[in-house]
């Protein structure tokens, strides 16, 4: 008989799962690095993320990226953050997918806007200020 994973118990054990601040803190972190970080350009320290490598598919990959883009937003409204922070939070991956859009060279300006990291900054500055033991101390 083969064993079976219980991957909630893992998520949790890593402390990933539920609506707890810390845990959020750690997920939109996570989907950050995956969405504009998560390879580095050779002979630059330049990090580009799945957001910028799904713009050379035309169209779906736009469509994609924003999606998982979106799931960022949905963290920030389940924090309860305020309307004019989600807003923004909004219009950053609107922005994000309109410059996607384009076809093949959508790919040169969505590296110049990181939306994800842009929105990542504003759930972040909400969490610091209405949750600071989330926060993690580099050094």
């Amino acid at each position: 008989m083969a064993d079976t994973i219980d991957f909630n118990a893992l998520t949790a054990k890593a402390g990933l799962a539920g609506t707890h601040p810390a845990a959020v803190r750690r997920r939109i972190e996570g989907m950050e690095k995956l969405l504009e970080g998560l390879f580095v350009i050779p002979g630059t320290s330049t990090r580009v993320g799945l957001d910028v490598l799904l713009d050379f598919i035309p169209v779906g990959g736009s469509v994609i990226a924003a999606v998982m883009g979106s799931w960022l937003a949905w963290e920030a409204r389940n924090l309860g953050m305020p309307k004019h922070a989600y807003l923004r939070i909004a219009g950053n991956i609107g922005v994000d997918a309109l410059l996607g859009a384009i076809p093949l060279v959508g790919a040169v300006p969505d590296f110049f806007f990181r939306s994800n990291t842009r929105n990542l900054k504003i759930i972040k500055k909400h969490l610091d200020k209405h949750h600071p033991g989330t926060a993690v101390i580099d050094g």
